[in-house]
Formats: structure tokens, sequence, C-alpha cells
């Protein structure tokens, strides 16, 4: 039997984009019954793997010496999937048969001089070596073929799916933080291209909501945010929770009056789906994917002046309001477009593709 390696060691932390793609990719191929391939998937965690998926997947565990190149993993698989860009874990010899899944590719500041960089030579190699390339949006695919020598491979466009189908949120559930006035409502890793200090502008301009920011924040871009928040005298208004767990994120999702994401780039962005299967008016920037997925059901920024941004949300609230059973109705048939069960489905075509 031909043997898939799935690169997946990212799946160990399921905080952040690539550990729920990992996991929830996984979680879908185990669904496809008698399989023509064997599955190894690479992982620290292999106990963790083992209590959600038993004996569907083999298991080989993760060690970073693994990333040097004496030490890489010698075993020619009949196929290397490397399930994120950013990997440093790759076959010991160039004869293995490579897919890599590009989610997103490094930020380029300098347009005439990136190629040079040591993030951007990695990523250059990596789709060098592919034998075949997935990408999470057509954005992501359009913009690495812009700025990258992206070799005459096979590629595809599999989008993500939303790692929320069934609201399992408890009715008694309480977050540890609950706002006590209308809010709103926005999840990610805070880092400055999330943009999320343009929402704290614009809460000047929102004296009747306040506003819940999710995600890790032990960063430079999480003190300059609490900075200004005080600068702006917010303090009341605004709070920062920290990484939340499934129930709390749900909890927000179910509870706010609208999400609002004005992220400066993204590959995919799966917080406007899930925010979506609440039925809940979605306010994203206009740039990069975000328009590819949250499509008509969304509302979006064109600048971040903070009153116009203000505007959009005040106008958009109020078209949800007037029409929510038709808006919710909408919103909903939009996040369940995205599916991980079909993008399983479709990365086994794949698989199938390359080892005819």
């Amino acid at each position: 039997m031909k043997t898939i390696f799935l690169e997946a060691h990212h799946v160990k932390n399921l905080y952040f984009g690539f550990g729920q793609f990992n996991y929830n990719l996984l979680k879908s191929l185990s669904k496809i019954e008698n399989p023509e391939f064997e599955f190894v998937v690479h992982a620290k965690n292999i106990s963790f793997l083992k209590e959600q998926f038993g004996s569907y997947f083999s298991y080989k565990k993760y060690y970073s010496l693994r990333r040097y190149p004496a030490l890489r993993i010698r075993k020619e698989y009949s196929l290397w999937h490397a399930l994120n860009q950013n990997t440093k874990i790759e076959p010991y010899g160039s004869n293995v048969p490579y897919l890599l899944t590009v989610h997103d590719h490094p930020n380029i500041k300098d347009t005439e001089n990136y190629r040079q960089l040591p993030e951007h030579k990695i990523f250059q190699e990596k789709l060098s070596r592919s034998t075949a390339i997935t990408y999470i949006s057509e954005y992501t695919k359009l913009s690495t073929q812009k700025f990258y020598d992206v070799p005459n491979v096979p590629q595809f466009v599999i989008y993500n799916g939303n790692p929320i189908t069934d609201i399992t949120l408890a009715e008694n559930f309480t977050p540890n933080f609950v706002p006590k006035r209308p809010f709103l409502f926005t999840i990610g890793v805070i880092q400055p291209r999330k943009n999320f200090n343009q929402l704290i502008k614009m809460m000047e301009f929102l004296p009747e909501f306040d506003l819940v920011i999710s995600g890790a924040n032990n960063t430079g871009a999480g003190e300059e945010l609490k900075k200004l928040i005080n600068h702006s005298g917010l303090q009341e208004r605004i709070t920062l929770t920290g990484q939340v767990n499934e129930a709390e994120k749900q909890y927000y999702y179910k509870h706010c009056t609208a999400f609002v994401f004005p992220s400066r780039r993204e590959g995919f962005g799966l917080p406007v789906i899930e925010a979506m299967r609440f039925g809940k008016p979605v306010f994203l920037s206009d740039k990069t994917c975000l328009p590819e997925i949250g499509g008509d059901a969304a509302s979006y920024w064109y600048n971040y002046e903070p009153e116009y941004m203000a505007g959009v949300l005040k106008e958009g609230l109020e078209n949800h309001y007037n029409n929510e059973p038709v808006m919710v109705e909408k919103l909903i048939a939009r996040s369940k477009h995205f599916s991980w069960d079909k993008a399983a489905l479709e990365y086994y075509d794949v698989y199938k593709q390359l080892l005819k």
C-alpha cells in the first residue's frame, strides 16, 4: 500500500490557524472509509492524536533535530504532504514526491529586494521542490504566482472548512469575562497585520458599544494595543481577554452584536466563517482574501478612517436588523459553504491524482 506522510506537527497548537487547519483536516480525512493509502502523521503529541483518531493513522514522532539536513527523515514515502508552508521539517532526498499547501507567503515589505531575505529564499525552495501545490484561497494562489517562481506543476485551490459545524455551547455557560453592554467581537493572534488598533480608534465613534478582543496578546503588538486603549480613555469599554477556549469563543460569537475583522493580510480568515455560522453580521477589510471568503454576505471597509468605519458598521447593522431573518439565513448558508469534509475529499482526490 502506498504511504502518504502528513507533516502536521503544527497540530500541537490549536489556538493558531495552522493548528486548526492540521487538526480539522486530519479529523475529516479520518472519516474516509477504506482509504487506498496508509497515512503517516508526523506530530509531537502522538498520544493526543491516538485518543482522537485511534489506529486510522500511523504516527511518527516529531523531533526538532530533524530540521537539520543531515538528520532529516530518510524513509522515502510515496508522497510527502507539507500541510503548512513554514515547516522546517523536510524529506532527506529530492526523490520523494512533495505536495505543498500554501496558506500565505512571507510578508513582502520591500518589493525590490525581498528575494534576498532568508524567509523568502526558504519559501522559494519549497515551491521549487514541489510536485504539486495546493492553496487555501484564490488570493493566495495569485499572490504567490505574482511574487515567486512557481514551477509548472499541478496547482489546486482547496478552501478551508468551518471548524464550527454544530453550536455546542451550553445554555448556562459563562466565560471569565462577561460584557455588561452590547459588544462587538474580534479574535486572532494580536499582530500588526490584524489591524486591531483601527478598531480601538473606531470605538470613539460608537459610544453605544463595547469591544472584546480575544487571542494571544503576549507580543509587542499587544502592549501597543493596551497603550492605545489607555491613551484613548477606553479602558472600561475595550477588553483584551487573551486566548479563549472553544466554549468562550462560541459564547462571544453568540452574544456579540457583530463580528469585526479589519485585517490587512489574510490567507483565509477562519473566524469570519465561524461568526457567520452564528448568523452574526460581519464587517471585514476589503483586503487580500477576505472578500473571497465573506462574499456578498459580509460588509466591507474600503479604508480605515475611524469615523468612516463606524458609519459602515451602523449602516450595516441597520440593514441587517431590518431584514434579520433573511440576513441570518444568508450568513449561515455562507458559513456552510466551507466544509472540512469537502476539503478532505478534495485533498484525497489530489493524492489519487499524484499517485496514479
